[in-house]
């Protein structure tokens, strides 16, 4: 099944402030955002101006920068978010407002009905005050709300006629890409406008939701570098990347610049105080790293046997693990033609195992390995021919 029309709303600079560790300058912003623009993704997601005079100076400052991405401020649903969000200037705007039983009973306090006058009040305010921004309204908690509240809310706001997108949010992780394909198959048969997917990763589904919901009908999904954000965080632009790469990867690296992936999650982390996980999607250390002798055997001879991604798209190379009890004699056969020795196969295969043998004594080291191949290269001892002569006699 072919992707149909989609677009990354990248919220580092929104969602990713939110992230405990991120603590970023305005300086930082716009390394975070030229570097977005970039790469490639389509809007661009930043905090509420009314947060603070600063939030509303990093807004400014960011488009003044001129990006391709389109920049969109997110607001609370509120009369007084909605006005200072018009007068920052932003192309668009994103509401949100509560409708699960949690958020209205412990948040602001609304039944449905309240909501949606709330909803169509500020709505009808942002189009009427800015007409040609481009304004979203998105549920919160949309996986705890009960579905008939969600959709009477979802179709009085798609009546107004005034919201680009309606957005579907997994505020606190808990949806299944099921109740994800379901709750946006059916949002997209019974209104008009696009859908938006914002999804938290507290249990793991995060880019399984996004996907879910691309295939439901969703054409925009939020993501942030490293997945950053409220607690564990969200959908993660690399991850959603390889996701998609995997179902086109003719298109996805037509929309996007893919080798400054790395030099992204290197500078957010930077920035953050972390480390890229060993384990992150595509930019991980492991991530394109091969050690078991059947994978490096196979590898060795043809990546896609165990790569469904190919690390040159990314400006990445593999590696191959030598030094380590479960090496084999292809990965011991490569570091010796890398060292420019030539061994026979039997040979190699000698080798191979005494560094099994010495590995199970202790861990080793790549330089384990080369002087177990040059002790193997200065052992023989060519016979002359004179030698050989005078041996047979001659």
């Amino acid at each position: 099944m072919p992707l149909g029309p989609f677009y990354i709303v990248d919220t580092t600079l929104r969602e990713g402030e939110q992230f405990i560790h991120a603590h970023f300058t305005t300086d930082d912003k716009i390394r975070i955002a030229t570097a977005l623009d970039r790469f490639g993704v389509e809007y661009i997601e930043l905090t509420n101006p009314a947060t603070s005079p600063k939030s509303l100076e990093d807004v400014r400052a960011i488009l003044r920068l001129g990006l391709r991405s389109k920049v969109v401020v997110h607001i609370r649903c509120h009369r007084d978010d909605a006005l200072r969000a018009i007068d920052s200037g932003a192309p668009g705007i994103s509401v949100f407002l509560g409708v699960s039983p949690y958020l209205r009973r412990f948040s602001h306090g609304l039944d449905v009905e309240a909501v949606i006058d709330r909803a169509a009040e500020v709505l009808t305010l942002i189009r009427t005050e800015a007409p040609h921004v481009e304004l979203r309204f998105s549920t919160e908690d949309t996986f705890r709300s009960p579905w008939a509240d969600v959709f009477r809310v979802y179709l009085a706001v798609d009546r107004l006629g005034v919201v680009n997108r309606l957005g579907v949010a997994d505020t606190v992780g808990i949806a299944t890409p099921w109740q994800v394909y379901s709750m946006v198959r059916t949002l997209r048969r019974m209104t008009r406008a696009d859908i938006e997917f914002h999804g938290h990763d507290d249990t793991g589904c995060a880019v399984a939701n996004a996907l879910a919901a691309l295939r439901a009908g969703a054409t925009h999904i939020n993501t942030t570098v490293l997945g950053i954000g409220e607690r564990v965080g969200i959908t993660p632009l690399g991850g959603f990347i390889a996701r998609l790469y995997t179902l086109d990867r003719d298109l996805v690296r037509r929309k996007y610049n893919l080798a400054l992936l790395p030099e992204l999650d290197r500078m957010v982390a930077e920035i953050v105080g972390l480390e890229v996980p060993f384990n992150n999607y595509v930019t991980g250390s492991a991530a394109f790293a091969h050690k078991a002798g059947v994978h490096t055997k196979a590898v060795l001879h043809h990546p896609a046997v165990y790569e469904v991604l190919d690390p040159t798209d990314f400006g990445l190379s593999r590696s191959i693990a030598i030094a380590h009890r479960l090496t084999g004699w292809h990965a011991i056969r490569l570091r010796a033609n890398e060292l420019g020795l030539d061994l026979t196969d039997e040979e190699i295969r000698q080798v191979t195992a005494q560094v099994k043998a010495l590995a199970d004594e202790r861990p080793i080291t790549l330089e384990d390995v080369d002087e177990a191949l040059y002790r193997w290269v200065q052992a023989r001892v060519p016979v002359s021919v004179t030698s050989r002569g005078r041996a047979d006699g001659g």
